[in-house]
């Protein structure tokens, strides 16, 4: 079976649907473009010496070419590999070295940081590459002899790198399309549905949380350049948005916006928050203006869609990524490889149809990160009797305090649960009595007027946490260090902890 059967296939459903609308150039495309457009690109990469196996990469920001490519790609055997633009020149060479590209396409003034610097991969400008060179292109031609099985590689994704060199994920068609029908059906999701994305698709938010399932529906995808809080809540209230997923510090930032209450959200059947652990008044904000608040789980060598913590238990169940999709077989396992019970602390292992091929020419590492066929996600868990999962932290970041386990995890979500913290991150620091302590760093919300002196904090805990586990030291942050994929700069932030 073909993963692309489903794009043709819905192509001749409802041909004049819109399928994409792209914010940078204010065009739609129906199915039948989206189809007939990529298979204009199938016919170019072919004629470019392009064939199965082969690894093509895109660096831009979200256009409407990352689909028509990766579908391209798809038709073809071969594999797409989006780039993170937030790396700086030498670090995307030597990724494009590493998995031996045979062709970059990037868009204007990132396109002449390469041309002519590197000879192993072609480059192209991917702006002033358009229709004109697919005017006499046989677009009935569907490629059914070189179309990527489900079994086949189609997509390539880095991880963060933040514990070393990152890793290209390979990613299957089983596993791409396990989580568009999964998604599909656990969020109800329609092909009537409209969402907007702006997660950039070098994560696999931006193609696996709500875009590729949507696109798999019949649905319609808005995508958008950047994040930005005036065209996110224009948008959704012009284009009648009903799905939307961000991480909490956008949602945070939408609903602290001045114009916030002035626009119409009706649409929004339901937000999904992933990536981090919401603020219980951020929550309540949003549910103050009846607008369902979903929150999930997942991670790129699974898919982004592997949990599903409902709108109804995102405040019964504070700091829960909820319960596994039916997909996700999942197992918690202590530091002895044992199973562990009800509220002990473990290793989040899962598994399924979604888990990935392995990491590009780096089998041993990925054999490494699994228990059979269970993936050791690093993330340190537990579950209450209700079957509802809570990350109390990354067993990298775990630190000992008097001879004691201290989740940093497990404190964030305490203080979160404090008026006016917006964001929490606690992270070792060294302790001549103790060995290590913790030091919090907190965002606080605007016109807030609490006491986030250490003793403050720690009286507000002292109910909710075993002492050794309180913050020894609290430093405020305006903001926190980020890596180039958007996540919270722990490191930095340790490293900031001992200097001082």
């Amino acid at each position: 079976m073909k993963w692309i059967n489903f794009l043709d296939i819905n192509s001749a459903s409802f041909p004049q649907k819109i399928a994409v609308i792209d914010q940078r150039t204010n065009r739609s495309y129906t199915y039948s473009d989206l189809s007939d457009i990529s298979n204009g690109w199938a016919v170019y990469l072919e004629r470019s010496g392009i064939k199965k196996g082969d690894r093509i990469a895109i660096l831009a920001s979200n256009r409407f070419e990352h689909l028509s490519l990766m579908f391209a790609a798809a038709r073809l055997g071969a594999i797409l590999i989006p780039l993170n633009f937030r790396l700086s020149v030498g670090e995307i060479n030597s990724i494009l070295k590493r998995v031996q590209v045979k062709i970059l396409f990037s868009e204007g003034i990132l396109v002449h940081q390469f041309t002519g610097k590197y000879v192993d991969f072609n480059c192209f400008d991917i702006t002033k590459i358009n229709e004109l060179s697919m005017q006499h292109v046989d677009l009935s031609l569907r490629f059914e002899a070189t179309a990527a099985e489900l079994e086949d590689d189609i997509l390539m994704q880095f991880t963060s790198g933040s514990t070393g060199e990152p890793k290209g994920v390979l990613m299957h068609g089983k596993m791409l399309r396990t989580n568009q029908i999964e998604t599909c059906n656990h969020w109800k999701l329609t092909s009537d549905d409209i969402t907007m994305v702006e997660t950039p698709f070098f994560h696999t938010g931006g193609y696996n949380v709500l875009c590729l399932p949507l696109l798999y529906l019949g649905g319609t995808v808005i995508l958008a350049e950047k994040f930005d809080i005036q065209n996110v809540l224009q948008t959704i209230s012009g284009n009648r948005v009903s799905v939307y997923f961000g991480v909490p510090t956008m949602f945070q930032m939408m609903a602290t916006n001045e114009n916030f209450d002035s626009y119409d959200l009706s649409s929004i059947r339901f937000f999904v928050s992933g990536g981090a652990a919401c603020p219980v008044d951020l929550i309540e904000r949003y549910q103050e203006k009846n607008l369902p608040f979903k929150q999930g789980f997942g991670l790129t060598e699974v898919g982004p869609n592997c949990f599903l913590l409902g709108a109804k238990d995102s405040l019964r169940k504070v700091g829960s990524i909820g319960r596994p999709m039916s997909h996700s077989k999942v197992q918690v396992k202590n530091s002895s490889g044992e199973l562990v019970e009800v509220g002990e602390t473990g290793e989040l292992m899962i598994s399924g149809d979604h888990l990935c091929r392995g990491y590009f020419n780096a089998s041993d590492k990925f054999q490494d990160a699994c228990d059979g066929k269970y993936f050791k996600t690093g993330d340190l868990v537990q579950f209450d009797d209700e079957g509802f999962f809570f990350v109390v932290g990354r067993i990298k970041d775990m630190y000992i305090s008097g001879g004691e386990n201290v989740y940093p995890g497990e404190v964030e979500k305490q203080l979160l649960t404090i008026d006016g913290i917006e964001d929490a991150v606690v992270v070792s620091k060294e302790s001549s009595k103790w060995g290590e302590v913790g030091h919090a760093y907190l965002q606080i919300g605007r016109d807030v007027e609490t006491d986030f002196s250490v003793e403050g904090i720690r009286e507000k805990l002292f109910d909710k946490l075993s002492r050794y586990k309180l913050p020894q030291s609290v430093q405020c942050l305006s903001e926190f260090p980020l890596l180039a994929n958007g996540k919270i700069n722990r490191a930095q932030l340790k490293e900031m902890a001992n200097r001082n």
